[in-house]
């Protein structure tokens, strides 16, 4: 069973995001993104200050199977990055909400219109199997 935690939303591309108080996000790969991929032994992250638009390519997670593009949930600049990452890329694959995001952003707009709920992600994510 995927964990999809309700307090977070969720993208088509299978990041996940927690909109926190100050205008910032953290950004991760859901559960189901990284049984997909299975162990992970890379992620490429961006540098901080760099800035995307909704949808672009931020970074890479390799695994032991493919390489798979990290897409930007929503608009906003790079404020921080799991460099513990660089060390344990498996932080991914056995804690993905936690010790496992990516990065945190600086949200351009802090709307989190076209974003999933976890009820609509899980929907999408059976639809998909």
């Amino acid at each position: 069973m995927t964990n999809i935690p309700k307090d977070l939303k969720y993208t088509k591309d299978h990041e996940w995001v927690l909109t926190m108080t100050d205008g910032k996000a953290r950004v991760g790969i859901t559960d189901h993104a990284q049984r997909q991929l299975g162990d992970l032994v890379y992620v490429e992250h961006p540098n901080i200050g760099d800035r995307f638009e909704a949808y672009e390519p931020f970074g890479s997670a390799e695994s032991v199977k493919a390489v798979t593009e990290l897409f930007m949930p929503a608009a906003g600049q790079v404020t921080a990055r799991n460099d513990r990452l660089h060390e344990e890329p498996e932080l991914v694959n056995t804690d993905p909400y936690g010790d496992g995001w990516l990065i945190e952003i600086s949200l351009k707009n802090p709307s989190s219109d076209g974003l999933l709920s976890a009820k609509e992600y899980d929907a999408y994510i059976t639809s998909e199997d």
